[in-house]
């Protein structure tokens, strides 16, 4: 049977990280997209195949692009989204006449992920992420300071942010900030403030409903083409799976992901699974989500976490956390012997260790890196997947 297929996110030469440091790596796949075209203009032919080929020099190939990301128009609903799908559309075509079939995306309104601090000090001395949801509360009400978050949250919620705020100081705050505004993958720019607390009063008037009808909308646009192109559009969870400053969320839980599947049945209208951000809510049982789900399941991100009591996380390492790892994998592996049996080819599912620690001598270089994204955490993480893998196969 085919293994799991190993990628690897690759953001470009700039970020630390070189094709041939990841070539050493064992890997067959590079997961990458063309960052520098804003998101909802045309990813040109040309550009898709000169980004391809520089992949294909170092003798792996373009597995899954990470992310076509969806214009703000059409999470919104803005009358001006049926311009914005049909862009999608021909970058869609684009990348299928180059033989890329996998397209991973989200529908995360206003933050592509959140985290509140992106150099956190673990026990073992190497560094990650985390997320604290008080901290949280303090950026909305002293840092964005937007309108209507003082109604959102309860006198003991503001009472102990107001408390942790004047601990952070001056540097704590700015630290916090730099966090949440951190850019999109693939470019080494902070969001501005002003552009976030604007997206942020457009949001905030949305509710779930109507997020999900504005995905619903999309999808019936998208699949149907993506169906005669052979591309498999793979949703990615929201990250943390729960709402943040008040807005609302989609792709969090099990009845989420459901509706995603249901309002446009297609085996091209599928998930992308990430471990790390389901298991960030204790409710969602990540194996069953594999189980009920997984034939729709396109690609595989890999993370554990600790969820600590109040809610907050940290980036764990790959195999130890709240997520129970071992069965996460064995669910993937049944999976793919469900797809063996019923004559499918798509049985290799890409698979990448998401996210990684910095450590070693990765330290020298830790600011070249998109957080979460070091060499050799990341490494870490995909040869402890790997042996996972292995040993569930040879049991």
């Amino acid at each position: 049977m085919d293994y799991l297929k190993k990628t690897f996110r690759w953001f470009g030469p700039s970020f630390g990280v070189s094709l041939g440091d990841i070539k050493q790596l064992g890997v067959e796949g590079i997961v990458t997209a063309c960052h520098d075209v804003p998101t909802g203009e045309v990813w040109s032919s040309e550009k898709i195949a000169l980004l391809k080929s520089v992949i294909e020099e170092e003798k792996m190939d373009w597995s899954v692009v990470e992310s076509v990301n969806i214009h703000p128009a059409i999470k919104y609903g803005s009358p001006d989204r049926d311009l914005y799908i049909q862009n999608y559309i021909e970058t869609l075509k684009n990348l299928a006449e180059h033989q890329i079939f996998i397209v991973c995306y989200n529908f995360m309104p206003l933050l592509d992920w959140t985290r509140t601090d992106l150099h956190y000090n673990l026990p073992n001395g190497s560094k990650g992420l985390n997320f604290d949801p008080l901290e949280a509360v303090v950026f909305d009400l002293y840092i964005a300071k937007r309108r209507g978050a003082e109604e959102l949250y309860d006198k003991p919620t503001k009472e102990r942010a107001k408390a942790h705020m004047s601990t952070l100081g001056d540097i704590g705050l700015k630290r916090l900030e730099n966090a949440i505004l951190a850019g999109f993958p693939g470019s080494k720019e902070n969001i501005p403030l002003k552009f976030l607390k604007r997206n942020m009063e457009v949001a905030s008037k949305l509710n779930k409903e109507k997020l999900r009808e504005n995905l619903a909308y999309f999808l019936k646009a998208v699949t149907p083409v993506a169906e005669t192109l052979g591309i498999q559009m793979a949703l990615h969870p929201d990250d943390p799976p729960f709402p943040v400053f008040g807005i609302p969320r989609i792709a969090s839980n099990y009845q989420d992901l459901k509706f995603v599947l249901e309002c446009c049945p297609s085996l091209n209208n599928g998930l992308t699974f990430c471990s790390g951000s389901l298991g960030a809510n204790p409710e969602n049982d990540l194996p069953q989500m594999i189980k009920d789900f997984g034939d729709k399941i396109h690609f595989v991100h890999l993370r554990n976490i600790e969820v600590r009591k109040d809610g907050s996380f940290y980036e764990s390492t790959h195999l130890k956390g709240s997520i129970p790892m071992k069965r996460v994998v064995q669910a993937l592996v049944n999976e793919q012997r469900k797809r063996l049996l019923g004559g499918r080819k798509d049985i290799a599912i890409p698979l990448r260790p998401d996210h990684g620690h910095v450590l070693l001598c990765d330290k020298e270089k830790e600011n070249e890196f998109y957080p979460g994204y070091s060499l050799i955490g990341r490494a870490l993480g995909l040869a402890e997947l790997s042996g996972l893998e292995q040993g569930i196969r040879d049991f």
